[in-house]
């Protein structure tokens, strides 16, 4: 028999009601556009006219394409994990060790680009790389060729457009790890006599590499279901294998064989996932953990192993350092290298370059050819009297907006629950909430695709908020979790005991200090539905296209220039955004 009293157990199962009042939208959504829709799509891989059937995998095994597909998949992917965590880490670096103001200065770029349309950005490349492109221009220009190098459509081009795509990724991933490492530890060492390069590598580095794992994951599940990137800028040899899926959707209307192909693509995302938890664990995901030790032999080697790697770079890092007393002073004193800027400065550079590229070719007179010639607003005249790319722009911003506001309404109780509330299986529920970013996009969209079919949702803007939603709640619930972790529950608890009710501290004390962090989380699900291509492509219907949509067809189906001034707008459009939810953030800040 229970020992609690009848008061204690009633306010129990009160406490038990809210909980799931504040959970069911967000179950309610995912299982009805991610768990039904998926796993539908999945049974029509081993259903065929009704009957239980395996002939879709015959077909899928019985030829070496799709293997070899997958395989090439593979390797771009793990291509571009390695680059983009490379390169991203000396940023992330960099940024957790000045100061605010600069700080919020370099995030603005990498934020700038993170949120610029993948679109964009890889049409941009297209421009620079192409045999009339700026660099082959500059090449010709300088010497170093007599005729146009083939700089498109090879391995090349998809592996430098996939990590420039994804590097922003790796960077915010590492900074949300490397902003919560005490930077005296490295001071301490230093007094105790261990030089910078041993520092580093024997103190910083082990304690970042929940972020480097974390940054490593996120990157390589995002490119394992990429296609733009490919598609604009890789060949026959280049295909992946969310191409075939698309090929089989579009083309054939072969839902049973996507369907297989999903559960192969599906299969290796979860093998990834299933190896990850067991050398590192899935709770280096959010930073919240270490890696996970893998047993008492193994991990005594491993650690022994791991401890002469990290001696070694150490040492070779002290001798480089020695070469440059000055660097070897700066760094010593905590104080970022000039060499380490300069390295951060290039980098925001390329990734800022294709999209102001841009910016002078919208105003060219004489289309995408570099360098642009004359002045012309001709561009941009048919964009804004063109009724499909106006059309396209208001579904959009409707889309937009009504994704913003289910986002909000459906995360933010579930980011108080998980924060506010202690109870078990907390883990199981926030995995559920951020699944929709571990399945493959192209996957959720075919699978919403599917369902939409079938109820007449194609096509249909609130359909398309629905499904926004989806991708972009787990961002909000994120987003809001950080903002109240920082927030100091005893305002609400001095207003209880001034008698306000639960309901009336919400409303005047809790929501205007949290205002501009959900204002800002916000504008986070507003842009995500705002760049978002992979459901639009099937679900948008071919009358009633998106703004990233309607870019897509017509970078497939014709080049016009009016691409680059409809680029321009986004840029522009994306950088007022950010800039927006950068002074929220710091009025934020400043109320606490």
């Amino acid at each position: 028999m229970s020992t609690l009293s009848l008061p204690a157990r009633a306010a129990r199962r009160k406490t038990t009601r809210a909980r799931l009042l504040m959970a069911a939208p967000l179950v309610l959504l995912l299982v009805t556009l991610l768990v039904y829709p998926v796993g539908q799509l999945l049974l029509l891989s081993v259903y065929r006219d009704g009957a239980f059937s395996l002939a879709q995998y015959r077909q899928l095994f019985a030829s070496s394409v799709y293997i070899d597909v997958l395989l090439i998949t593979l390797k771009i992917s793990a291509a571009t994990t390695f680059l983009a965590v490379v390169a991203a880490y000396p940023v992330a670096y960099l940024i957790s060790m000045v100061g605010k103001e600069r700080k919020a200065a370099l995030l603005f770029w990498v934020l700038l680009s993170f949120w610029t349309s993948f679109l964009v950005r890889a049409f941009a490349w297209v421009v620079l790389l192409g045999r009339n492109g700026v660099i082959n221009k500059l090449l010709l220009a300088l010497g170093l060729i007599d005729r146009p190098a083939s700089l498109l459509f090879n391995f090349g081009s998809v592996l430098v457009g996939m990590v420039h795509a994804l590097l922003p990724l790796a960077v915010l991933t590492l900074l949300s790890v490397m902003e919560n490492i005490d930077r005296n530890l490295l001071k301490a060492a230093s007094t105790l006599g261990a030089r910078p390069g041993t520092a580093f590598w024997k103190i910083y580095f082990p304690l970042s590499l929940p972020g480097v794992a974390a940054a490593a994951i996120m990157v390589f599940v995002t490119a394992i279901g990429f296609f733009i990137v490919p598609a604009l800028l890789g060949g026959r040899h280049e295909t992946m294998i969310t191409q075939l899926i698309i090929d089989q959707i579009q083309q054939t209307l072969n839902w049973g064989f996507a369907g297989a192909i999903s559960v192969l693509l599906l299969a290796v995302v979860l093998v990834v996932f299933v190896l990850y938890d067991r050398v590192l664990g899935l709770s280096t995901m959010t930073g919240a953990g270490s890696p996970r030790k893998a047993g008492k032999n193994g991990s005594a080697v491993g650690r022994a192993a791991g401890d002469l790697v990290l001696t070694l770079l150490g040492r070779a890092s002290d001798r480089l350092i020695a070469l440059l007393p000055r660097r070897r002073r700066r760094d010593a004193s905590g104080q970022p290298s000039p060499w380490l800027r300069g390295f951060v400065g290039l980098v925001l550079f390329i990734l800022s370059v294709p999209a102001f590229l841009m910016i002078p070719l919208s105003f060219g007179s004489n289309g995408l050819v570099w360098p642009p010639q004359g002045f012309t607003l001709h561009w941009y005249t048919d964009v804004f009297h063109s009724p499909v790319w106006m059309q396209a722009v208001t579904r959009s911003l409707l889309v937009g907006l009504g994704t913003g506001v289910l986002s909000m309404l459906i995360g933010t109780p579930v980011a108080f629950l998980l924060v506010r509330h202690e109870m078990r299986g907390k883990g199981l529920i926030l995995a559920f909430v951020l699944s929709p970013i571990v399945v493959p996009r192209m996957i959720l969209a075919v699978g919403i695709f599917f369902l939409f079919a079938r109820v007449g949702l194609v096509g249909s803007a609130v359909g398309l908020a629905f499904a926004h939603t989806v991708v972009a709640v787990p961002y909000v619930v994120m987003t809001m979790m950080a903002v109240l972790r920082n927030y100091d529950t005893r305002l609400d608890l001095a207003a209880q005991s001034l008698g306000a009710r639960p309901a009336a501290t919400l409303r005047h004390v809790t929501f205007p200090i949290l205002g501009a962090g959900m204002l800002s989380s916000f504008l986070f699900a507003f842009a995500t539905s705002f760049d978002e291509l992979t459901i639009a492509l099937f679900a948008s219907g071919g009358l009633t296209a998106t703004l990233p949509k309607q870019f897509w067809d017509e970078v497939t189906l014709q080049v016009s220039p009016t691409i680059a001034a409809v680029s321009t707008c986004l840029f522009l459009f994306i950088a007022a955004l950010i800039f927006t939810a950068e002074r929220l953030r710091r009025r934020a800040a400043a109320t606490r």
